[in-house]
């Protein structure tokens, strides 16, 4: 297993506090997502409130990555987690206060989803300069089981909160966990940038170099498209969990922490799969990563039409895991190819195709589903991508 990123003191440090800001992040999409269902019953909102919360990444992504390659990197990440964290204590006072509807629950998400459009590129540049260069592969590894084990525990912890105790006791314990991580942000120390360039640059010019980079890359390019069809039909279908959870299962806010705690484990499977093989394998092939992709599609269409509560748990666990190592894979072949100077920018578009196709994803199928009921809108949207799938496949081969 590639633990060399594990040697340096910072990095362990900063796992440490982060895992306790992506608990936060999990327990408070639980929550929030029952919220919504709660208000509503709605699918569509619930769809709605997923892309309110991805939406400012797929806009302003970008420009936040231009920026975090300009400014120092542990401020942007204390001032990002500083704001998510007084938005929750915002929440949670409201809820606590009797004053929360949807249009002010759809505030909330905004705002949270800009601070986290904000974070994205500066905890995927953060991280990889708190080790050396040659160690970047381990910390993406690592930084994604990290993610993935909170996704086990996060919804797990949220579910049983609101179950046990209400909302107000989840929205509370997301306020506490971010202090932690913005401690422990205090004290890191990073190596220097390897190219201070886009300091120099104007701000449009910046912007439009790392765009050029990103389309002149082959290998980048077909890892975000591989990276599009996953976050969009996949991970669109787990963005609306709730539905499944109570709309056809009738399980509440404990089966919805049960069906996102499959997802975390899913995911968690799928990280450590990939840290534990060798290199070659680890860093995959498109072949690799398109029969990952084609089993997560058959494996979404199929959790439309079952009707056993273990089989939707292991469905919704296997399309996690292997999502989950197609975003590693692609993610760890577009970090390898780029130098920190310009990090911020390549991975603030990686971040665009992945989250926003997912929002994305989320809103349409969330949409469909209350027109022609989930079980059918998942069917439909596993065999359509799978076409798109074997389409790219066949053009692959003949280039």
């Amino acid at each position: 297993m590639n633990l060399s990123s594990l040697k340096s003191r910072n990095f362990r440090l900063y796992l440490t506090g982060n895992l306790f800001a992506v608990n936060a992040f999990w327990i408070s999409r639980v929550a929030v997502g029952w919220i919504a269902w709660d208000l509503t019953g709605s699918a569509s909102f619930v769809g709605l409130i997923s892309l309110a919360y991805f939406l400012p990444t797929l806009v302003a992504g970008p420009i936040f990555g231009v920026v975090t390659d300009r400014v120092n990197v542990r401020h942007a990440a204390m001032i990002t987690q500083s704001a998510l964290f007084v938005l929750s204590l915002l929440l949670f006072a409201i809820h606590a206060a009797g004053f929360l509807d949807e249009l002010q629950l759809a505030a909330f998400v905004a705002m949270s989803g800009l601070a986290m459009a904000a974070h994205g590129p500066v905890r995927m540049s953060l991280a990889p300069r708190l080790v050396r260069r040659d160690r970047v592969a381990s910390v993406v590894n690592i930084v994604a089981i990290n993610f993935n084990l909170a996704r086990l525990t996060g919804p797990a912890i949220g579910g049983w909160l609101i179950a046990e105790y209400g909302v107000g006791a989840a929205l509370g314990t997301v306020a506490f966990c971010y202090v932690p991580f913005l401690a422990t942000l205090s004290v890191l120390r990073m190596r220097e940038r390897d190219d201070a360039r886009a300091r120099l640059l104007p701000f449009r010019a910046a912007l439009m170099e790392g765009l050029r980079h990103v389309l002149a890359n082959a290998v980048i390019r077909q890892a975000l498209f591989l990276t599009v069809l996953g976050s969009f039909f996949v991970h669109g279908a787990l963005e609306i969990l709730p539905v499944l959870a109570d709309g056809v299962f009738a399980r509440g806010a404990a089966g919805l922490g049960m069906l996102t705690s499959a997802a975390g484990l899913g995911a968690l499977v799928g990280g450590l799969v990939l840290a534990l093989a060798p290199a070659p394998a680890a860093s995959g092939g498109t072949a690799g990563v398109q029969v990952l992709g084609a089993a997560s599609l058959v494996a979404t269409g199929t959790l439309g039409t079952v009707t056993s509560w273990p089989m939707a748990l292991f469905l919704v666990a296997f399309m996690a895991c292997c999502v989950t190592a197609i975003g590693i894979i692609c993610q760890s072949r577009i970090q390898m190819d780029i130098d920190d100077g310009i990090r911020g920018r390549a991975m603030s578009l990686w971040a665009v195709v992945a989250i926003g196709s997912a929002a994305a994803g989320a809103s349409v199928q969330g949409a469909m589903s209350d027109l022609i009921g989930v079980e059918r809108t998942l069917p439909i949207f596993a065999m359509g991508a799978l076409a798109v799938l074997v389409a790219f496949a066949l053009r692959a081969r003949r280039t």
